[in-house]
């Protein structure tokens, strides 16, 4: 008896040592075969927060474009643009991300320094712009100066919201050991600032941001200008900024215009996607705008040439046929 129970072990750890390497094998052959990348086997998106725009863009896209194209696509709430691009490939074959760190990525410089450049992605196109906001409900704090001392959010670690938030922030001579910073998503920073757990909170999403929506509905909030002598410092020193105008009435109780900046939305993908899927999904895009627009308001932005212009990080060349064919010329790697 205690053979037979002896073999049968052994017969059943063959067994799961078979199971466990097929599929060891599968993931491996997963990872390892890109280069068939063609969106038979389903698409993932790496958005944002939950909170955020991204998710909510990305979840419309995938839904109008998967639909278009038949192929199913799925956006996932990660931790913004930094995650995105560090996981392109592995885990996501489309992101949504700002312009501003896709460059970092690609050139290697600012949070990717020490990582090094990735070139593993390529540009498909732009999609809205993404407005600098900081957000308060302190009557007291009525610019970026008065946030020294404070608690501040500046998005999840390694966010585009944390960049921005140390760009802004040096255009008056600060840095981050002028604020009590903290590291939120959009959504936990908007619920701080509503329960007075924390001063102000950066955030760098289309406006209107749902986040702030949902506080605005609830506070009085308001959204700090960047005035005009620091607006040229910044532009200066981060020339990836455009200067932009919130206009009033885009939040419940706002009633002033807010001058801030803004940088793209871009959404990328895996350098190793067909050129076919690449350019169906550029085509779709543009193809659907009306029915993304009815869906989301930020799909009035869609522009072929506000997708093209000012990105530093070369097009995927299915990308570029599809503009091509409309007289546009972008940069391919």
């Amino acid at each position: 008896m205690k053979r037979i129970i002896a073999m049968l072990l052994a017969v059943m750890m063959v067994f799961a040592l078979c199971a466990c390497d097929g599929t060891i094998g599968e993931k491996i052959n997963n990872n390892t075969d890109e280069k068939t990348v063609d969106g038979s086997k389903g698409l993932s998106m790496g958005t944002g927060g939950p909170a955020g725009t991204y998710y909510a863009f990305g979840g419309i896209l995938c839904q109008v474009v998967g639909g278009d194209l038949d192929i199913s696509m799925t956006a996932v709430t990660t931790g913004g643009s930094a995650a995105n691009l560090e996981s392109m490939g592995a885990v996501y074959q489309l992101a949504t991300v700002q312009s501003d760190v896709m460059t970092y990525a690609f050139e290697g410089t600012n949070s990717f320094a020490e990582s090094g450049k990735l070139d593993n992605f390529r540009v498909l196109c732009a999609l809205y712009a993404e407005t600098v906001q900081i957000v308060t409900i302190d009557p007291s704090i009525k610019s970026v100066a008065d946030l020294k001392g404070k608690s501040v959010c500046v998005g999840d670690q390694g966010s585009g919201t944390y960049y921005n938030t140390i760009d802004v922030l040096a255009a008056y001579g600060m840095t981050l050991d002028d604020i009590n910073p903290v590291y939120q998503s959009f959504d936990a920073s908007t619920e701080s600032v509503q329960d007075g757990k924390i001063d102000a909170a950066f955030l760098c999403a289309g406006a209107p941001t749902p986040a702030v929506a949902t506080l605005a509905s609830a506070k009085n909030i308001n959204l700090i200008s960047i005035d005009d002598e620091h607006m040229e410092k910044l532009l200066k020193d981060c020339p990836y900024y455009a200067s932009y105008t919130i206009p009033a009435g885009t939040y419940d109780g706002l009633d002033v215009d807010t001058q801030t900046v803004t940088v793209k939305a871009t959404l990328i993908c895996s350098a190793n996607l067909t050129d076919e899927c690449a350019y169906n999904i550029v085509k779709s895009i543009f193809d659907n705008k009306d029915a993304i627009t009815a869906l989301h308001a930020k799909g009035a932005e869609l522009d072929l040439t506000f997708a093209t212009e000012g990105i530093a990080v070369p097009f995927h060349d299915g990308a570029a046929k599809f503009f091509s064919e409309n007289g546009i010329d972008v940069k391919t790697k």
